[in-house]
């Protein structure tokens, strides 16, 4: 045996498994059997990409991914999970999302039916994480969970607000820069980050209030009434709106609306910050109406896969932390361009997810950046290399 053979032998044996080149799946790899039940409605833009980025990766790591609906209804995402680890063929793996707190009972039926479990997006908080502990603990088939950090993202959506109101000097007669916050839910462990990340600014800002932090569901009618009824309660008290923070883009699209119909200029004389890089707001960035939107988060989905297969070939990515944390990034429109057609498409086998995977002796250390995406990208076809 060479030396360099010794050495390439050693690398895998640390990680668990000699990893192929490129970290490509090995021909002899298993073929995974992925199960996700989405906790999302049909059609929500949101949870669409992350499924949609889970199949992509799993085209390039040989996973099989089956998507289960639950249209926003915590009961139904419990009945399809216990559906799922009651099966007499069970799959590989599951990933959940801890919306609303419903995940816990799927993770104890899986646990007593002996199948591994991810958290994605949203992982346990509370009393539910005080009871079960870390992963790996109590419930030996929760493997972990990959999350976003969202506090930093809230707080990075405000403070461009609030940077933008004071280059503009869009002060009420107060002297004070007013702000309008929309938050999802006040209970989902994703929103409650996002709505921190805005406190911790404002917090660090005496020049900037919060006139109302208000509620819609997610949805962007809902958002556009209650910006609606905010607009014509600041022009009664003779408040000067500076900006309008959305915990994500169909709310931040709703605001929009409400301002545009209240006579105001999105862009011009009021600021709006979105979070998501939905289309529709990188549409809105472009036309300069919105000023950003911060995210990135829904590939988490394909990250996903991408730990599970490493998971499964022995590369196990608890093995820096079963907590996998994933920076987002902001899309302005300084830079629109490297990422705005990968979204407008959905172009997401354009992504070499296998590019992504642990290097041998590295399990668990990965570079989820938007740098290390934009480099992974192909091109679109008919353009040039």
């Amino acid at each position: 045996m060479t030396v360099v053979l010794r050495i390439l032998l050693a690398m895998g044996m640390a990680c668990g498994v000699l990893m192929p080149p490129g970290g490509a799946v090995a021909a002899d790899a298993k073929r995974l059997n992925i199960v996700f039940v989405n906790p999302g409605k049909t059609g929500e833009v949101y949870w669409d990409m992350v499924a949609q980025t889970m199949q992509a990766a799993g085209r390039k790591l040989d996973a099989h991914i089956e998507v289960l609906t639950s249209e926003r209804n915590y009961r139904t995402m419990q009945e399809l999970g216990f559906g799922v680890v009651a099966r007499a063929d069970k799959p590989d793996f599951l990933i959940l999302s801890n919306e609303e707190s419903a995940a816990v009972p799927i993770l104890e039926a899986a646990e007593a039916a002996g199948v591994k479990t991810l958290l994605l997006s949203n992982t346990l908080i509370g009393d539910d994480a005080a009871r079960l502990g870390p992963p790996r603990q109590k419930l030996k088939t929760w493997l972990g969970d990959i999350t976003t950090d969202l506090q930093t993202a809230g707080a990075r959506m405000a403070n461009a607000l609030i940077a933008t109101a004071r280059a503009e000097k869009w002060q009420s007669p107060d002297g004070k820069i007013h702000i309008l916050g929309i938050g999802g839910d006040e209970i989902t462990p994703s929103s409650i980050a996002r709505n921190a990340g805005l406190k911790l600014a404002v917090e660090a800002a005496p020049d900037v209030v919060v006139d109302r932090m208000l509620f819609a569901n997610w949805t962007q009618s809902e958002a556009e009434q209650v910006t609606a009824n905010y607009l014509g309660w600041a022009s009664r008290k003779e408040i000067r709106p500076a900006g309008i923070w959305a915990g994500n883009d169909p709310m931040a699209l709703g605001a929009l609306r409400a301002a545009i119909a209240a006579g105001l200029t999105p862009g011009r004389n009021i600021q709006v910050a979105g979070l998501n890089w939905s289309d529709d707001a990188l549409r809105e960035i472009k036309a300069g109406r919105l000023l950003l939107s911060d995210g990135g988060h829904f590939l988490l989905g394909g990250w996903s896969i991408v730990l599970l297969r490493d998971y499964a070939d022995g590369c196990d990515f608890a093995a820096a932390s079963p907590h996998v944390e994933v920076k987002t990034s902001a899309i302005t429109r300084n830079n629109l361009a490297s990422v705005g057609d990968l979204i407008r498409v959905r172009a997401f086998d354009r992504i070499d997810f296998t590019r992504f995977r642990a290097k041998p002796g590295r399990c668990g250390q990965y570079d989820f950046s938007i740098d290390a995406l934009i480099s992974s990208l192909a091109p679109l076809e008919g353009t040039a290399d």
